[in-house]
């Protein structure tokens, strides 16, 4: 006497790292199904189907892969659809600072009129609508100084790109003096 029944389904996701969903980390979502016969898994995000095995993994997330997932186990007693897990990517934006110049150039930055680093790049991680507005750089050296700007404007917080923009050279020059 052999016993069938429905599925059971239970759903669990395995993060490498510190909790938190970053571009670039893997990511492992478990379905497992108590079923008899055994049943067939189906992997969804949103509504678009993304895999047929029991565990799924994404190495180096990215932006595109944020949102909705869950997993469908079938036999022939009927279908079950798991709960919802949603994986939130937390993205960063790069701003890069590039000068020309002998001796090289010092660079500072300023967010609105407030310092928020020193250096060639400015990482802001975690971004947020919060980090939205005017972005400085300046450059100098011991003949003057020069700033570039950019405005960054955050739309979304959980739908961002990364973004890696090169503010234009600052070349500064001195002329002897005879």
């Amino acid at each position: 006497y052999k016993t069938e029944y429905a599925t059971y389904l239970n759903v669990s996701v395995f993060l490498n790292g510190s909790g938190e969903i970053v571009e670039g980390d893997s990511v492992t979502l478990n379905c497992s199904s108590d079923s008899n016969p055994p049943a067939e898994i189906s992997w969804f995000k949103g509504e678009t189907f993304v895999g047929s095995e029991r565990i799924y993994s994404i190495s180096k997330i990215s932006a595109d892969q944020s949102g909705e997932y869950k997993c469908k186990s079938r036999n022939k007693h009927g279908e079950k659809l798991s709960d919802i897990v949603r994986l939130n990517v937390i993205y960063s934006v790069t701003l890069i600072c590039s000068s020309d110049s002998n001796p090289p150039a010092e660079n500072i930055w300023f967010k609105g009129g407030t310092f928020v680093g020193s250096g060639r790049i400015y990482n802001i991680s975690k971004i947020s609508s919060d980090h939205s507005g005017e972005y400085k750089c300046k450059s100098r050296n011991k003949h003057g100084g020069k700033y570039s700007a950019v405005t960054l404007n955050v739309m979304c917080e959980l739908m961002m790109v990364t973004l890696t923009l090169k503010i234009q050279y600052v070349r500064f020059s001195a002329s002897k003096n005879h």
